[in-house]
């Protein structure tokens, strides 16, 4: 099992599915992520400027690791759509070493295309 510190999960929704597939490709192109699963027929229910709201979203599940997260989230605040994207980095507490050694590789800023 890997260490605590290798890896995040981060969580943010998006309207819809293509604004998700999107967001996939960015954060992918730019080597913010090694990999995002996008769990469409999600219903939110929060409190916006006063309201109770209810919307249909696509929950995203974005892993990449501590030293990218940062970028990560300027890169949300950029491309999203919300005035306010939900940002939750989740510490990966344990994981198979191959995997957590090909996220970080995949977010290597350095590192080429595996």
């Amino acid at each position: 099992m890997g260490s605590s510190t290798q890896a995040l999960l981060v969580l943010t929704t998006a309207p819809d599915l293509e604004v998700g597939r999107v967001l996939a490709r960015e954060l992918l192109d730019r080597r913010l992520v090694a990999c995002i699963s996008l769990l469409p027929g999600l219903e939110s229910h929060f409190r916006w400027r006063g309201e109770v709201q209810r919307e249909a979203e696509v929950q995203l599940l974005l892993k990449t690791t501590p030293d990218r997260l940062a970028a990560l989230e300027a890169a949300l605040a950029e491309l999203h759509p919300y005035d306010l994207p939900e940002l939750l980095a989740l510490p990966v507490e344990g994981g198979g070493a191959a995997y957590l050694a090909w996220v970080a590789a995949e977010v290597d800023a350095g590192g080429g295309p595996a």
